[in-house]
């Protein structure tokens, strides 16, 4: 079994080579860990490899913020600098660099 690294980390912004979404990395699988109905669901012309890294992302478009499960081969680093208006985003990160956002430290009582 070969190691698998991940190009982006948590905390990285991100877009779809695709589809017209961004979004800021918060949790990396090493390889597909959804279920089948999710796999299934993507047209057989555009599905990936299951062999790669998917990224959990906040994201948003024009017209909605959500959570998107993305495959490392259709992510790039997007460098535009624009902020996030996604909730999740403003709360656990802050903006670190154009590129980057760190997570804000735990508040434990």
């Amino acid at each position: 079994m070969r190691e698998r690294v991940a190009k982006y980390q948590i905390g990285q912004v991100v877009r779809h080579r695709v589809f017209p979404f961004r979004g800021v990395v918060f949790d990396v699988d090493p390889e597909f860990a959804n279920t089948e109905e999710w796999w299934n669901s993507t047209p057989p012309e555009v599905r990936p490899s299951k062999d790669q890294p998917f990224y959990h992302l906040y994201a948003e478009n024009a017209e909605s913020a959500y959570v998107a499960y993305v495959s490392e081969q259709n992510l790039v680093l997007d460098e535009s600098g624009d902020p996030f208006r996604h909730p999740a985003v403003l709360a656990n990160f802050d903006p670190e660099s154009r590129t980057q956002y760190r997570p804000k430290a735990l508040q434990t009582h």
